[in-house]
């Protein structure tokens, strides 16, 4: 009887159910784009794997405010003794790798050059299996290349590409800032969402590095190195922080009492820094949608007292003959709370569809937050619920001989 009731007022179903869709489809498509951005933020937040973490000077989420940015510039650099220190004093680890980075220059190969975007990492032969970035072709750096400070270097994909296309790059030659060094691996392809440069860049010896470009950056400021940690096993993380947090203390004169000059950080901590940036856009999205709803449930409300009117007649025939009051409560009630399920389901796709939008624009994966459809539908039955009680129990309290004689 309750969809027999919603097909015979096709049209003015239709307009109930608008309200109701577009606060669902609010709601849902808020929720999916956000889990779309999510699911390939921890994808590529998870550079460091699951027992490594990062030692830097500088905060990894970026500053809060000027004197956040103040006083980490007073920070003194990391530097490549700390990283010796806690590869001699910390026995949780296995894995310790320095890295220095400088940005903005150029590769050239007999002529092909490539633009002025490639990045520079001196490092030392951790820097694979600690950002879970390994080398597809030709050999990773070596103990040997470091200590011998060797014009090697491993480059990234791209550059490969772009370089060396139909050739084999290793062994060859590679001009990098104008100076020349020798090609002895390929990192496999490791593509960015986000336009990232995980396939745009070299890696060189630390000592190399050093070297070339000394201790100082082009800004006149001291380099500061970033230490790379692998814990022994994931379950031994936050102990070797701890370690390595005693260790820098003590290697670089921080007195008791005194706040670390240095900043830890690993992908479960950018992944739960990135969740707390998204809440307020997703309390907005809910807040949003919740008047949508009310207000929707508030047309449903209108609707079902007009049907209430329309329908007194049929109402008295069925109490005389022996209908009870929680029957008549129940039909009506369930007619409202079918009428904003349907609207819900029709939100709940419209929201999918609209929320992976983003996902069919970029390299985004697509996702699917069945728990949001959940909530969803169930807010949808609550509205339905909320806003028809009034209306049904308007109708159940009609007294049959008045409800007959009603024209």
């Amino acid at each position: 009887m309750s969809f027999g009731a919603i097909l015979a007022n096709k049209l003015r179903s239709m307009l109930t159910l608008v309200g109701i869709v577009a606060g669902v489809a609010s709601i849902i498509a808020v929720m999916t784009a956000i889990s779309v951005i999510q699911g390939t933020m921890e994808r590529e937040m998870s550079v460091l794997g699951a027992q490594t973490f990062q030692v830097q000077k500088w905060p990894a989420g970026g500053f809060h405010s000027d004197a956040d940015r103040r006083k980490a510039m007073k920070r003194p650099p990391l530097t490549l003794e700390n990283a010796e220190a806690i590869r001699e004093h910390v026995g949780t680890v296995d894995l310790v790798g320095s890295e220095i980075w400088d940005f903005g220059f150029a590769a050239q190969y007999k002529g092909v050059t490539t633009n002025p975007n490639i990045s520079i990492c001196g490092g030392t032969p951790e820097y694979p299996p600690n950002n879970t970035h390994y080398v597809g072709l030709g050999r990773n750096i070596s103990e040997m290349d470091v200590k011998a400070a060797r014009k090697v270097v491993v480059i990234g994909y791209a550059i490969a590409q772009k370089l060396y296309p139909f050739v084999d790059p290793i062994g060859r030659d590679i001009r990098v800032d104008g100076r020349k060094y020798q090609v002895i691996g390929v990192f496999d392809e490791k593509k960015s969402a986000f336009g990232g440069n995980f396939d745009n860049y070299v890696l060189m010896p630390v000592s190399t590095f050093v070297n070339t470009y000394g201790m100082v950056g082009k800004d006149g400021f001291p380099r500061s190195v970033n230490i790379t940690v692998r814990a022994k096993t994931p379950a031994l993380i936050q102990d070797a922080i701890e370690e390595t947090r005693q260790v820098l203390r003590r290697d670089r004169n921080v007195k008791p009492g005194q706040e670390d000059n240095f900043e830890f950080f690993n992908s479960q901590s950018l992944i739960t820094q990135f969740n707390k940036m998204s809440v307020g856009i997703k309390l907005a999205a809910f807040v949003i949608g919740i008047i949508a709803l009310i207000v929707a449930g508030i047309g449903i409300m209108n609707i079902m007292l007009v049907a209430v009117t329309e329908r007194t007649r049929e109402i008295g025939i069925r109490k005389a003959l022996g209908a009870k009051r929680v029957s008549i409560l129940g039909q009506f009630l369930l007619e409202a709370v079918i009428l904003c399920n349907i609207g819900g389901v029709i939100g709940v796709a419209a929201g999918f569809l609209l929320g992976n939008l983003v996902a069919v624009f970029t390299h985004f994966d697509v996702s699917v937050p069945m728990e949001w459809a959940v909530i969803g539908l169930l807010f949808c039955s609550a509205v339905g619920i909320g806003f028809g009680l009034l209306p049904a129990v308007r109708a159940s309290q009609l007294h049959p001989i008045d409800a007959l004689r009603y024209e």
